[in-house]
């Protein structure tokens, strides 16, 4: 029997039961075990002030540790790049609708994008949108996202901005519009599977669901991530996509308040031998990204 570990949300459970039917088709006994996470119980607070890393994650890896569960299913966006001692992501399901969308609320239909005012807790979403539109005012809003599509009808502001991901995995029927320069989260829309490195035989269960171009997409994604952040929370935004062995990069870091930008795009034949992300990243320290993360971090400090 393999215990799975999940958040409770309805969309954390859509993931966790994705896995469990991945499993069950190959023949393998398992059963649900809803988590609690620190993330869900307080939803007043953005995340970035909670001064918790993997503030999503981190009761799932406590019960994984203490082998209350046997697999933990994420969000991979929610997943630190650096994990706790003894656990490991050991597989991830393909990616899906890996766009940022924006949802308005039903009186703000006919507004023009820069006269809108933003409901997110994202920084990486508020400085993207702040690079086109300077002057937009912002909300914080948290919660699944049945709980932040009623804040928006309840709330004032005009509009939130959702990953598409959660939508349709929810099979909700909402008018939402793409945003050309809203730069995905690294590894958004990719559900992962994470377990004890010393559980071998879980791991080698697991590589039978996992997906290769997903896997390599989201480390080269998350290796950029984990290389530019150094540990702070700042607005970076990284998609990789694989087709034919060649990989398309975009990477981007912002400053908070969307003045300052540093992009990347990258085409390349991919190997395993060379950590990509971790060279887009660097490339990017050193053309000023470095400066900017000191700058970022001593504002979230204060």
């Amino acid at each position: 029997m393999i215990k799975i570990g999940t958040r409770n949300s309805p969309l954390a459970m859509w993931q966790a039961k994705e896995v469990e039917q991945k499993l069950q088709n190959l023949g393998y006994e398992t059963s649900l075990v809803p988590v609690l996470s620190s993330g869900d119980k307080n939803l007043n607070q953005p995340l970035y002030s909670l001064g918790i890393t993997g503030v999503f994650t981190k009761d799932l890896d406590i019960a994984l540790l203490n082998n209350e569960i046997d697999i933990a299913v994420h969000s991979l966006k929610d997943v630190p790049t650096l994990l706790p001692q003894n656990i490991e992501i050991s597989a991830v399901l393909e990616r899906d609708f890996p766009q940022d969308v924006l949802v308005r609320k039903s009186s703000s239909k006919n507004k023009n994008l820069a006269e809108l005012k933003i409901a997110t807790s994202s920084l990486r979403r508020r400085a993207f949108w702040l690079e086109q539109f300077p002057n937009t005012e912002f909300s914080d809003i948290r919660g699944n996202v049945q709980t932040r599509l009623k804040k928006l009808e309840e709330g004032d502001f005009d509009a939130t901005l959702f990953s598409l991901a959660g939508i349709k995995r929810m099979e909700m029927k909402l008018d939402f519009e793409f945003l050309e320069f809203m730069i995905s989260a690294p590894s958004q829309g990719v559900v992962a599977i994470a377990s004890r490195i010393n559980d071998v035989e879980t791991r080698e269960i697991l590589q039978q669901i996992n997906h290769k171009e997903t896997q390599i997409c989201v480390e080269i994604e998350r290796n950029f991530l984990r290389t530019l952040e150094g540990g702070c929370t700042a607005p970076i935004g990284a998609i990789a996509k694989f087709d034919d062995n060649r990989i398309y990069f975009k990477g981007k870091l912002s400053s908070l308040d969307g003045a300052k930008t540093l992009n990347l795009v990258e085409e390349f034949n991919y190997n395993n031998s060379e950590n990509f992300g971790e060279k887009f990243a660097k490339a990017i320290l050193e053309n000023g990204g470095q400066e900017m993360m000191k700058i970022i971090k001593s504002e979230i400090k204060n």
